[in-house]
């Protein structure tokens, strides 16, 4: 069984972002399926042993190497995705990122043929086979396992925020949801995903990850789905809530943050701060608001005394934390704003091409 271990956690602040993104043709439009990418060409050494399908083979995942230093996320990130770019195009594709392709029709997808898949697909039937999710994954190094085990309890409050801010996947299989992020919602369809409970510590995490494996819940411990978990191999807290992007500038917003955050709990963990207890329903409630409404979402307050509106969490954050990216992405148009105004003025040309990740 692959087992994590709570030496893993020795460097504090590190960053590593994942992408998931889509495989289109010339018009945008989603591929059936290609092994092209992956398997049947030799990718540009800058992504060797960093590409790779997710469940479907439209799907696509890059990670950039590990980030030493917040200021190099940038260059990190977009040396990633020029070389995704320029390597899809040399074989006839482009890449496309939002939370959920609003073309895609999962029934017509071919799903990837790796047995780590097709065991899932095995075991959880429907809801995997319909699973055309797309998201940003980011983590942040911690350096020791009880305190990231505190911290990824602590961001359960935060990761909704997330969500909201990210908003990015009206359309499922074709039709308009109604909501902000339909993403979120489908893939909470999957086992042991959503917001996860409070853990006492790192022990109480790792027996639970054992008992899941043993009783053969889970075949690895990447099973784990939760919108944010303590991650046993590489380290870090990863945070796996916000919705993709074609737009570099929103996922770095994120990647600001979810640092910023890290590293203030960081701090009131060591200072011995008695962390919040919330109950599992609030928070689970609070990211159904961000599902529903997006940008417009209210919230319970991390207080649990009253609701306040996310466009006030984010100043709040920004002044607390020193940030600004994340007051950039609530100020702009969401991207199911985005959307759905395309989709609606302009047709589903304009809407698939403005999904488009670009070389440089």
């Amino acid at each position: 069984m692959e087992r994590g271990s709570s030496e893993s956690f020795t460097r504090m602040g590190t960053l590593g972002i994942e992408e998931e993104c889509f495989v289109v043709d010339g018009d945008g439009r989603p591929t059936s399926g290609t092994d092209e990418l992956v398997y049947e060409h030799d990718p540009p050494e800058v992504l060797e042993g960093r590409l790779d399908h997710e469940l479907f083979k439209f799907v696509i995942e890059t990670q950039t190497p590990l980030i030493e230093r917040p200021e190099d996320a940038r260059g990190a990130l977009l040396e990633i995705r020029r070389a995704l770019v320029e390597y899809a195009e040399e074989h006839g594709y482009q890449i496309a990122a939002a939370g959920l392709h609003p073309l895609a029709k999962w029934r017509e997808l071919e799903h990837a043929e790796k047995p780590r898949y097709q065991s899932q697909l095995d075991r959880i039937q429907y809801p995997q086979h319909r699973n055309t999710t797309a998201g940003v994954h980011v983590h942040v190094g911690v350096d020791d396992a009880d305190k990231a085990v505190w911290i990824a309890n602590e961001l359960r409050w935060y990761v909704p925020i997330m969500l909201a801010l990210s908003a990015n996947s009206p359309y499922w299989n074709g039709f308009d949801t109604g909501l902000e992020s339909a993403r979120g919602k489908i893939f909470e369809a999957l086992p042991n995903t959503g917001m996860p409970t409070h853990f006492e510590d790192y022990e109480a995490f790792d027996t639970f990850e054992r008992r899941m494996l043993e009783a053969d819940s889970i075949r690895d411990r990447g099973e784990l789905w939760y919108d944010v978990r303590p991650h046993t191999e590489h380290g870090t807290v990863e945070i796996r809530t916000p919705d993709g992007q074609a737009d570099p500038d929103i996922v770095l917003a994120f990647v600001e943050y979810c640092h910023a955050l890290v590293e203030a709990l960081a701090e009131e963990y060591e200072d011995g701060t008695t962390g919040e207890r919330h109950r599992r329903e609030l928070l689970d409630d609070n990211k159904w608001r961000a599902i529903r409404n997006g940008h417009d979402a209210t919230f319970i307050d991390r207080d649990l005394e009253g609701t306040v509106g996310l466009g006030e969490v984010v100043d709040r954050e920004c002044e607390r934390l020193g940030i600004d990216g994340i007051k950039d992405v609530y100020d702009s148009p969401s991207g199911t704003d985005t959307q759905r105004r395309l989709r609606q003025e302009e047709g589903t040309d304009a809407l698939c091409e403005s999904l488009l990740l670009e070389g440089e």
